[in-house]
């Protein structure tokens, strides 16, 4: 079974969503805290990145936060 794919670019980055909100994938790099807000707005179910696609430590630390706070259902992976 396929499930549907959208692909946007927000804030220049290009972020995929599968199934509607069932999974947020982004692996562009320089991913910084004001686009992990606005993508932890959308609330998905789980949300990926690239292991060092983080503008810097600080975003990459900060990232569960922001989630834990705006969308404390999503699950985020770091890959």
């Amino acid at each position: 079974m396929l499930l549907p794919i959208a692909k946007e670019t927000i804030d220049g980055k290009t972020v995929f969503f599968v199934d509607s909100n069932a999974l947020l994938a982004c692996f562009d790099k320089g991913i910084n805290e004001e686009l992990v807000k606005k993508l932890a707005k959308r609330q998905p179910l789980r949300a990926v990145f690239r292991d060092d696609a983080f503008a810097n430590d600080s975003v990459k630390i900060n990232i569960e936060q922001i989630f834990k706070l705006l969308s404390p259902h999503t699950e985020v992976k770091a890959i």
